[in-house]
Formats: structure tokens, C-alpha cells, sequence
């Protein structure tokens, strides 16, 4: 074993855990001295496996992952559960903060906030496991110790922030969780003030609910949502147009969703979801271009995507990969990279229903070039590249192995 290689793998998951090295040392049963020469490889030549097993229990990780230099891309259990630790905290759930100390500077929670959902769909998930729960008990408490503008604002920023909790829920399958976020998301957009907040809330919540197996009150609460702010929204130019279109495309796919789950009205839900996706197509022609205003990405190709998506969610692939096929390259290629990759796993999963397995994995494989973790980490993906397995691939069969080790799927 290479000392200094494990030395440096240990300081990435202790750092990664927002763990000094006096606390890891502590834990270990060592001084800090002890853990700067652990992690500069000068503790011994060869550690022993004792202490390999005793740092991967105290870093809550699997002792190969200081075996290998593969780098932890996804976000992890301990990581979901430090997220889950800071939503249920007392401060954070009633807002109840020590008013005798300081708040956080309100433009520095907005310069955090923008970076990490930026971060997001950029597609680097891994790192909003250490930096969601700081920032929502930041927000937290500037929320509950500022006054006037500057608390409206911050009620903006921990309402936002609740909806990328929300979202990293559902990229990585705790539909409870994303609820739990959404829900405290539309709290925050109401004491903001902010409309425009409101909507982004409320569609982030929608989403939530649909994953949660709630689809059919999903459907009425974007709905609602969007019919109580569309006056206010439209009055917000193009904020308010970006906020209000995706309403209809939360709207819409719940509507697929509930479709699905609804076999006395399937068919009723079925043909509504056009109408709800055209709501959506007036907003965009309205923009009149892409954007990504209040990280919505939102605009005549994101409606053209969601498309794509309910024909997928309502078993009608032919359908989706004829709509996919017809979005411009160009306007494809200018969609932030998560955006893209989640096209890709969506068409991935169209050619699948259509039956042409091999091209499935061709596209899963160029989704990965976008982003790897949307492929390797997220668990929807993974399932869809397992039931390619047991399908079989043809021609793509030892393409797609490759791709099942490398999202930890082994047989």
C-alpha cells in the first residue's frame, strides 16, 4: 500500500466531512501530530489494515475507498444525513436563533447560495452534501435576526436554498427528504414576500410531491400555484415568465405521473398533459429565447425536454425520441450540463421502451461524458442501466459492463 496515497485519500474524506484533524484525531485515539503524519504518509511505510478500518469507520465510508484513488463523487449516506440532521434541528425548524449574536452577512449567504446551485447544474453534486447544511442554518439565523429589507432577503436566500435541497433529494432518491425541504422552501417564499420566490418554491415542492407518489395533489398544487401568482408573475418580466412556465411543466409531468397511477382515469390524465405543456410553450414564446433565469434554464428547449419526459413517464418512447430528435444542437449544447445529462439518461430510457437497447447504452455513455454523476451516482440511472443488464444490450454488452462497474453495480 502506497503510504502517502492513503495519507491523501484520508485528509479528502476527512476534509469532506468538515472533520479537523484534532477531531478525526480524537476519534482515532490519537493527538493531532499523529494525524498529520497519517495523512503525510511519514506515519508507517505500510499502514496497517487496523488503522485503515478504523479511519474508514470514524470517515463512515468503506475501507476500499482508501484502497483506490477513485474520488467520492456522489453524495453519500452520512452526507444525506447531515442534511436530514440540519432540516430537523430546533433552530432551523422554528426559526428561534440567539439574539444576541451576530447574523450572517446577507450578501455573503447569496454569494454561497449561487455558487452551490450553480455547482449544481454544472453537475458537481458531491460537494453540496458539506455545504447545504451550513448554509441552511445560516440563512437560518440571518433569516431570524435581521429586519426589514434585509430579512425579506434573507428569507429569499433560505427559501432558495431549501429548494437545492430539494433538488439533491431527488437526485439522489429520498423523496421524503425533498418533500420535507419543499415544503419549509414555499414556508420561507412566503415570508419573503417575493412572488417570483413563491412560484420557484412552489414548483420545486410540485416536484417533490410527484416523486413522493403524490402526483395527483401535485397537479393541483402547481396549478394553484400558478393560477394565484400568474397576475403578479407577469408583471415581474422575465423572472416571473421563467417561474410561471416551469408551474405548467411541473404541472404537466405530474399530470403523466398521476396517469400512471390512476387506472380509472388514466386516459382522462393522459390528454391533459399536452394542454398543461402548451401552458407552459406560451410562457417560453413569451421569453422568446433560453434562459436561466432563478435557475429555471427555463425556455422554448426546456418545454421541448419536458416533452420529451412525459412522453417518456406516459410509455410512449417512439414519441420522445422523435421530439428529442428534433431540439437544434445548438440550442441542446447551451442548456446547462445537467440539463443536458438529464436529457440523455431521459432519451437513454426512451430507447429503451422502443427497444433498441444498444443505442440506450450509447446514450448513457454520452450522458456520463456530461456528467458523471447523474449516470454513476443517481439512483434512477443506475436502475435503468441494471434493467439493461438483465435485458441484455447486444453489440453494447460489454460497453455497458464496463458502465455497471463504474456506477457500483456488480453481479
Amino acid at each position: 500500500m502506497d503510504a502517502q496515497r492513503i495519507g491523501r485519500r484520508i485528509a479528502y474524506w476527512r476534509n469532506r466531512r468538515r472533520m479537523t484533524q484534532q477531531a478525526f484525531g480524537a476519534l482515532m485515539g490519537h493527538s493531532r501530530r499523529w494525524v498529520q503524519d497519517l495523512e503525510g504518509g511519514q506515519r508507517q511505510s505500510d499502514p496497517r489494515l487496523s488503522v485503515l478500518e478504523d479511519a474508514a469507520r470514524v470517515l463512515e465510508i468503506p475501507v476500499e475507498r482508501l484502497l483506490t484513488d477513485t474520488p467520492g463523487k456522489c453524495i453519500d449516506a452520512a452526507e444525506l444525513r447531515s442534511i436530514r440532521a440540519a432540516l430537523h434541528r430546533h433552530d432551523v425548524i422554528t426559526g428561534s436563533c440567539d439574539a444576541e449574536s451576530e447574523p450572517p452577512p446577507v450578501e455573503a449567504l447569496r454569494a454561497q447560495l449561487v455558487h452551490s446551485r450553480n455547482s449544481f447544474q454544472a453537475g458537481h453534486f458531491a460537494a453540496l452534501g458539506a455545504t447545504i447544511p451550513v448554509l441552511l442554518v445560516d440563512a437560518t439565523r440571518a433569516a431570524a435576526l435581521h429586519q426589514g429589507q434585509d430579512r425579506l432577503d434573507a428569507f429569499t436566500v433560505l427559501s432558495l436554498t431549501l429548494e437545492l435541497t430539494e433538488a439533491a433529494s431527488i437526485k439522489y432518491g429520498d423523496s421524503d427528504l425533498a418533500c420535507t425541504a419543499g415544503h419549509r422552501a414555499v414556508a420561507a417564499a412566503e415570508r419573503s414576500g417575493n412572488p417570483v420566490i413563491m412560484a420557484s418554491a412552489a414548483r420545486h415542492l410540485a416536484d417533490a410531491m410527484t416523486h413522493h407518489g403524490q402526483a395527483a395533489a401535485a397537479v393541483a398544487f402547481a396549478t394553484a400555484a400558478a393560477t394565484r401568482l400568474q397576475g403578479e408573475l407577469l408583471r415581474h418580466g422575465p423572472d416571473g415568465l421563467s417561474v410561471l412556465g416551469m408551474l405548467w411543466l411541473k404541472a404537466a409531468m405530474a399530470q403523466a405521473a398521476a396517469s400512471e397511477a390512476d387506472n380509472r382515469r388514466a386516459a382522462e390524465r393522459a390528454r391533459a398533459v399536452p394542454g398543461l405543456l402548451d401552458q407552459a410553450d406560451e410562457q417560453a414564446q413569451e421569453l422568446g429565447r433560453d434562459a436561466n433565469r432563478v435557475w429555471t434554464a427555463f425556455g422554448p428547449t426546456n418545454v421541448q425536454l419536458y416533452r420529451v419526459a412525459a412522453h417518456i413517464q406516459l410509455s410512449e418512447g417512439a414519441d420522445a425520441v422523435a421530439v428529442a430528435q428534433g431540439i437544434p444542437a445548438d440550442a441542446r449544447a447551451a442548456l446547462p450540463r445537467e440539463r443536458r445529462a438529464h436529457l440523455l439518461t431521459d432519451l437513454a430510457r426512451a430507447y429503451t421502451q422502443t427497444g433498441d437497447r444498444e443505442k440506450a447504452v450509447e446514450t448513457l455513455l454520452e450522458a456520463e461524458t456530461e456528467v458523471p454523476e447523474e449516470v454513476q451516482c443517481r439512483p434512477r440511472t443506475r436502475r435503468l442501466v441494471d434493467d439493461l443488464r438483465a435485458l441484455g444490450a447486444g453489440s453494447a454488452e460489454g460497453r455497458l459492463r464496463a458502465l455497471a462497474d463504474r456506477c457500483g453495480l456488480h453481479r
